[in-house]
Formats: structure tokens, sequence, C-alpha cells
């Protein structure tokens, strides 16, 4: 046990759901750091790594999925547990260094300027206008006298509108007339449109702080049955939060836990990865995962419904291939299936077999090829990279020397290895987190989604608190090395599927005006 532990911190650390061995675990990670992805090709259009689908591919895989997905329960898995704080960051800047008087308005501050000359485009307008206006304010007059400020400190600060704290999916992004939409609703309209199972219902599964869960029933309140009507359908709202046994505990430079005024371990939750927890825990046979802020207006929402049921009937269609070649598998005094086998993990799934498999016993191959195909199995959409930071598709080598595809980003390749570097700019697509999943196996039962996680990747951080540096750590990425060991197909989407608002001015773009 680390002998900094006390007794006290043994009772803090069991309460999360930990143990003292899984303190030193990660406290090693910080000392020895996690291992860097080898890239060794992006995966392109060009070398078979990503499909692209013609018209006629598309109308293919959308009929499947209306044939296949019959009997099927379907679930959208949207991962919005985030504050809408860093989509006002420049505004946050702006009140804090803006005392009235700038030189510049314009080069001081474009983004603000932007902003506010925009203001009635957002779809949240209405509600500044009328809180001001409720209380005793006149946002005219609050414009003409310059004193942007305030309306923005109205906008922002809790005891007014209070945007700054809430979810990011609370945020309304889009107007209709008089109805403005929150990115909330627009996933319960896409997903009513894309997701909804034979039973009629409409499943999806939110992972949220534990502070919003009222905000969030309170609007599910008010547009239920609304949306319930306008799509003929059940609406089914889940909704979870972070597992706190995720939590990574903070050291500082020296690798030694820090510690609050109280002398208690400071935690933090372990980042996007430990959503795999979550996922596990939700019971469908088919999901969609999608960012809560990836979303479009209703004009823009028809290539993304089709898309979306064409990344599930592939899903489901090549689910049916391995769970075919499972069957025929099981008959082990059948050998004849093995190379078609082999091929399809080769070709299909991009799957390197381990070193020295031709010289195996059928024996031995028959149990590795079975291996490799009973895993869960993701479909994952790119977009072409128009410059996005975050990550993207590639083929990697693992410690085991397995080849395969893997959503690789930026913080898990060795930037300074000047051949690792120019691979990862060589990369022509990005991932917008487009995914569709399947966590059964044949048999209906569902995988430990655990058991597919690459312990050995992961974030590491820096960062000043006072004088000090602090380090924090981050689990592998949801959908980078918690998604390692799954079965995944790269498939080329429209960039019109990939609409991200990460900062409020991204609400400017015509894709989200219409």
């Amino acid at each position: 046990m680390n002998k900094t532990l006390n007794d006290g911190d043994l009772k803090q650390i069991e309460s999360l759901g930990l143990t003292a061995s899984d303190i030193e675990k990660q406290i090693e990670n910080f000392r020895n750091g996690f291992s860097k992805s080898r890239i060794v090709a992006p995966a392109t259009v060009e070398n078979g790594g990503i499909m692209r689908l013609s018209d006629s591919d598309v109308a293919a895989y959308e009929k499947a999925y209306q044939k296949l997905s019959v009997g099927k329960k379907m679930l959208k898995f949207v991962p919005a547990s985030g504050a809408a704080t860093r989509m006002f960051n420049d505004l946050y800047a702006f009140t804090s260094t803006y005392f009235g008087v700038a030189h510049n308005f314009e080069a001081e501050f474009p983004q603000v300027k932007l902003f506010l000359e925009n203001l009635r485009s957002f779809a949240f307008f209405d509600d500044l206008n009328n809180s001001m206006s409720a209380a005793g304010l006149d946002l005219n007059d609050y414009m003409s006298r310059g004193d942007y400020t305030a309306i923005i400190n109205f906008l922002l600060k809790e005891q007014y509108l209070g945007y700054g704290k809430l979810p990011k999916a609370l945020i309304k992004f889009h107007k209709y007339g008089n109805i403005q939409r929150t990115s909330f609703e627009e996933h319960i309209v896409e997903g009513a449109q894309y997701a909804q199972s034979s039973d009629g219902k409409t499943r999806l599964h939110f992972t949220i702080s534990p502070e919003h869960r009222p905000l969030f029933r309170k609007k599910i309140a008010e547009v239920k049955k609304y949306y319930e009507s306008a799509f003929n359908t059940e609406i089914e709202i889940k909704f979870s939060e972070q597992k706190h046994y995720t939590d990574r505990i903070i050291v500082d430079e020296y690798n030694e836990p820090v510690r609050d005024d109280d002398g208690k371990l400071i935690f933090r939750p372990g980042g996007h990865g430990a959503l795999i927890e979550n996922l596990n825990e939700c019971r469908a046979d088919v999901i969609f995962i999608k960012n809560i802020d990836n979303v479009a207006p209703d004009w823009m929402k028809h290539t993304t419904i089709i898309y979306k049921k064409v990344l599930a009937g592939m899903l489901l269609s090549l689910q049916k291939e391995i769970f075919s070649f499972l069957e025929e598998l099981e008959d082990k005094s059948n050998m004849e299936q093995l190379p078609k086998c082999q091929a399809f993990i080769e070709k299909k799934l991009h799957t390197s077999l381990p070193e020295g498999f031709d010289s195996m016993t059928d024996k031995a191959k028959n149990r590795t090829l079975c291996d490799i195909l009973n895993r869960p199995l993701r479909i994952c959409g790119m977009v072409r990279n128009q410059g996005e930071p975050g990550g993207g598709p590639f083929y990697t080598i693992d410690q085991r020397g397995t080849k395969s595809l893997q959503i690789v980003e930026p913080g898990q390749v060795n930037r300074k290895e000047p051949e690792q570097d120019e691979i990862f700019k060589s990369g022509t697509h990005f991932n917008p987190v487009d995914i569709v999943c399947s966590t059964r196996d044949r048999k209906g039962r569902y995988y430990d989604l655990r058991k597919y996680v690459d312990h050995n990747t992961g974030f590491i951080s820096k960062k000043n608190k006072g004088s000090s540096i602090v380090k924090t750590q981050e689990l592998p990425g949801l959908w980078n090395g918690s998604m390692a060991f799954w079965n995944t197909v790269f498939v080329e989407v429209p960039l019109a599927t990939f609409n991200p608002v990460k900062t409020v001015n991204d609400l400017l773009r015509k894709e989200h005006q219409g």
C-alpha cells in the first residue's frame, strides 16, 4: 500500500468504490505514462480502410435495415454530461476584460462582435429579451449604449438566465418560427425517425451530470407528449451518470497525491472513456452513438437520418455474416470454412491474424478465428477532414502485433517521431462520433464491454494550480482505447451529417440557421 495513504484516505477511496490497489495502479500510470499507439497508415478510401458507398449501396443498406431490424430493440446513446461553459469562453473572457472602452472593438473582440451583431439570430434571443424585460431592462437600450457586459452577464450568470451553467443539452440551438428547440430535443426528433423499434418505442439514453437531472426531468415533462404525438411513437428516456469508481486521483509533479484544504484526496472524473461502464449497462440490439452537440435543424436532417439507417443496415448485414461463420465454426469436424473465414476477417474486418497462424493446427485456427469474430461490433461513420481538431481513422499495430482499424486521437501518437507524425498528418478523414454498434453475441447474450478495453491507453495532462503543477489522468477514450478490441468497420459519410457546436457562434453557421 502507498505509504502516503492514511486510514481516512482508505475510507474515502472505499466510498468511491475503489481500492488502495486501484490507486496504486493509477499512480503507476502517472509514473510510467501510457504507451503510445503505433499507427502504420491512415485508413483511407484509396487503401480500402474506409468504405465509400455508391447510391445503390446506400439504397441496399437502407432496405437491409428495414428488413433486419424487425423485432429488434433500438437505442440511441448520447454523452451529454458537459456544461455549456466552454461554449461561452469568448464571452466570459470579454466580461472580465472589457470596461466600456476598446480602441478597436473588432480587432480586440472579434467573436464577441460577431455574437452581438447577430444576437437576434440565436434561438435563445427571445428568452434573453423577455428575461431582461421582466427585470425592467430594455435590451435595445443596453445595445445602443454599448453596455455589452450587462447583456452578456444577463445571459450567462446563474441569477439571471444562467446559460453558462446549463448543460449544453438544454441550450436552445434552433428556431422554427415561434418554437425553439434545445439540442436535447433535436436528438429526440432524430431518434424518432431512425431509432424507433418494432414495438413503436423510441428509446434514448443520455449520460448526464447528477446536478442536471432535475433540469432534464423538467424538460421531458414539457416536451415528451408533444413529440410522441408528432412522431407517433412512445418515447422512453433514461439517464445515467459516470460511476465514481471511474474517477482518477490527481497528483503533483512528483506523483504524490494532491489534497484539498481539509487534507482529503482530490479526484476528478475519468473522462468520456468512463462511459463504457454506462454503455455496458444498456440493453438493446442496435445502439446509435452520437455527441450531444452534433445536431442539425429539420431542413438538414434528411441526410443524417438516411445514413444512420444505412450504417445500421451495414451493421446488421455484417453481423449476420459473422454469426453464420461462428455457427459453422462450432462444427469442429468441418474445417472447410477456415480459409473463407480467414479472408473475411482480413478483408472485411481489416484485422490481421496472429503470427504463426498458418502453422497452427486446425483446432487452434478454429479457436483463434472464433475469438476474433465473437466480439462487439461497430460501424463508424467518417467525414472528410475539414481541419477539425481531434481523432481520425488509422491502421494500428498493438502490443500483441495485431493490425486493426482504430480511431486515434492526436495525444495517442508520438508526434516527436517524424514517421509517426507524418502518418498522422496524412490522414484524410475525421472521427465525428457517428457510431452504430451491437453489443450482443450470436446467442443473444450481452458482451461484458469492459473485457474489450485496452487499459494500456489513456491520457495524462499537466495543469498549473497556483504556483504548482498537478497532473490529471483520463481513461482510454470511449471510441478509442475503450473500444480497442471491438470489430470495426469505417464508412465515409457526407459532411452534412456533421454539424458540431463547440462555441456559441457555431450556431450562426448556415447549417444551423436555415
